[in-house]
């Protein structure tokens, strides 16, 4: 398929299942990184950086792949996640705690950019592969450590997962129906958010390094991000002792606001943050009058009479087919979305103007599609080269790139550091 957005996927390299070759375009070309991480947010961190470019090197434990590879479903014993997650990345194995694999991963942090992982605070040290000995062999190497509660404090050494931050952050207290229990997300909301993060600050770190001269430590825990996204909550609580309590699809600050179903069965979601745009979403539904009140002039006014404006709101859509709504909400210019799955995503004409969903060349599966570059650069955009590659695929080549012989590399594999 010809993509129609700047940024989309590059031929795949020649010869079948060969080593692909270094990028030769994108904004970071040039870097390398060595991902360590496994589950998730190391991952896509390392992801998105070599989406722009970035040389990516994949490191895997010689017999326990990164689980991601048997996360969700697969195809002919094929992870499909894996497909996604590993994409743009050279796959190579080593046993980071085998003295010999220590030996190697030094020799590549020695040429490298950056380093992400997320072991449990202290694994690295205990290898001999700690801040010491890896800014020793290139001090200008930008270390990224991933963990669930960071570094340091009290719970430093907790097992992390994305659903223990989304559960301490407060996410999961506010979302839900207000008489049901706390709820979490179906998929990895922390750790997606803890990779956009994690690949922020990287670049933070090495635009810091072109004036220093030096890489330094980033420590992410996963607590954080996901805080930062709930917005102003510490400050509502900070100064006015308020906590926000589960409202359901409706919101603490704005109404109308909820989904709604229309008469064919499907539903929509209707936004009205702006007052401009409650105002024609309540004319559109025949109720001009509220518009009068004065609680109606503010958000805030507006969600304490949720109830009186939801109701005339869902009593037109139910009214309406979906493709009616869409028409009428459009032509009133008021805010209002369908609520997809994702058989409709991959078919929206949006989506597929945007390029959002590109198609993959695969050595193992012949065309995948997955979500594209996360965004859209005119003059140095980023693009899918490959999708995840089989376990340790590139280990030979990778070595050879450090000058390795293949009498050396067939020694390392004899002795269980490969």
């Amino acid at each position: 398929m010809t993509d129609p957005s700047p940024s989309g996927t590059a031929e795949p390299a020649a010869g079948g299942r060969t080593s692909p070759q270094p990028p030769a375009f994108g904004p970071l070309t040039g870097l390398r990184v060595l991902d360590l991480a496994t589950l998730f947010a190391g991952p896509l961190a390392a992801t998105l950086l070599g989406d722009f470019g970035a040389e990516v090197i994949k490191v895997e434990h010689p017999h326990r792949p990164d689980p991601s590879r048997g996360h969700g479903p697969s195809k002919d014993g094929i992870g499909l996640w894996w497909k996604l997650l590993g994409r743009n990345k050279k796959a190579m194995t080593l046993d980071l705690s085998h003295p010999g694999g220590r030996d190697v991963l030094l020799r590549l942090a020695a040429g490298a950019d950056a380093v992400i992982e997320n072991f449990r605070p202290g694994t690295l040290e205990r290898w001999g592969l700690g801040w010491d000995e890896l800014s020793a062999v290139n001090p200008r190497l930008v270390l990224a450590r991933v963990t669930g509660f960071g570094q340091f404090g009290p719970y430093a050494r907790r097992p992390g997962f994305g659903t223990l931050a989304e559960a301490m952050s407060g996410f999961a207290a506010m979302t839900g129906e207000p008489d049901g229990p706390p709820t979490l997300p179906p998929f990895g909301l922390a750790d997606a958010i803890a990779a956009l993060g994690t690949s922020y600050a990287v670049m933070a770190a090495l635009h810091a390094r072109t004036a220093s001269g030096r890489g330094q430590v980033i420590d992410m825990a996963l607590i954080e991000p996901m805080l930062t996204v709930l917005g102003p909550q510490p400050l509502w609580y900070d100064q006015l002792g308020h906590v926000q309590p589960r409202t359901g699809n409706r919101s603490a600050n704005v109404a109308p606001r909820n989904t709604y179903r229309t008469a064919d069965g499907s539903w929509v979601a209707v936004s009205t943050s702006a007052e401009s745009v409650a105002e024609r979403v309540m004319r559109l539904v025949g109720r001009p009058e509220v518009i009068a009140e004065p609680w109606f002039a503010t958000g805030a006014g507006r969600a304490e009479h949720a109830d009186e404006l939801d109701a005339p709101v869902a009593d037109w859509i139910a009214r309406h087919d979906r493709a009616e709504v869409m028409a009428a909400f459009e032509k009133a210019e008021a805010a209002v979305a369908p609520i997809y799955d994702i058989r409709e995503v991959m078919t929206d004409p949006q989506y597929q103007a945007l390029g959002s969903i590109t198609e993959v060349p695969d050595d193992e599966l012949g065309t995948v599609r997955m979500q594209n570059v996360l965004f859209r650069l005119s003059e140095t955009p980023g693009a899918i080269r490959w999708a995840g590659r089989p376990h340790g695929a590139d280990t030979d080549e990778v070595l050879t790139s450090l000058g390795l012989t293949g009498p050396e590399i067939a020694g390392l594999r004899a002795a269980g550091a490969l």
